[in-house]
């Protein structure tokens, strides 16, 4: 397999299996694709091997079964922390933390991840850590509007980001164990649900 950094822009819609048939979940247009380099973890492997394997200007389709996409949906990743964590200044930060927000958390071991908030109770806060999309398969339609060797300095560029940001939308969060060890974590701005680019699917993993 061609081992070389390329600089994709994919346009696509991903559908998932709902009770009716397929039903898309979202979007990347043409307008505003999904754009990454290859190699960086920023995109799922089986979507990353189809998409650079593709040449520019075609077609694709791609069907990912769970266990290539995010896998089973794991009772245990969701978690009971304290809402001490969430308390700033002697208030429980409800500016942030609500249920359905998405917040960033760090483990014991540094690693940063998402979580989204499912339930406010008086002494806990219930986090799921599972990627939303853990449990699906998901079809992917779309297009390669740009499939090109990365330049040294885009690279570059990349490696710079990836080590000044948070992983890469916390990247991994659906495979890390926090093992209670979870805390409320500052990842400078830079985990907000816009970091992956409009493509979330297809990048954030």
């Amino acid at each position: 397999m061609d081992k070389t950094n390329k600089r994709m822009a994919v346009s696509y819609k991903l559908y998932i299996d709902g009770d009716n048939g397929k039903e898309m979940i979202e979007e990347a247009p043409a307008s505003k694709p999904f754009q990454f380099i290859s190699g960086f973890g920023y995109a799922l492997d089986a979507f990353e091997d189809k998409v650079t394997q593709t040449p520019e200007g075609d077609d694709f389709t791609l069907t990912l079964t769970k266990e290539q996409a995010y896998g089973e949906y794991l009772q245990e990743l969701v978690l009971d922390l304290d809402r001490e964590m969430f308390v700033v200044n002697g208030r429980f930060d409800s500016d942030h933390i609500f249920v359905d927000a998405v917040i960033p958390l760090q483990n014991e071991e540094g690693q940063r991840f998402n979580g989204r908030v499912v339930e406010i109770g008086t002494d806990k806060v219930k986090v799921d850590l599972n990627h939303p999309l853990a449990g699906e398969t998901l079809h992917f339609e779309g297009k390669v509007l740009m499939n090109q060797e990365a330049t040294k300095a885009e690279i570059d560029q990349m490696i710079k980001h990836m080590t000044g940001g948070c992983g890469g939308c916390g990247g991994g969060c659906h495979h890390g164990d926090c093992g209670g060890g979870c805390h409320h974590g500052d990842c400078g701005g830079d985990c907000d649900k816009g970091s992956c680019g409009e493509g979330g699917c297809g990048g954030c993993h």
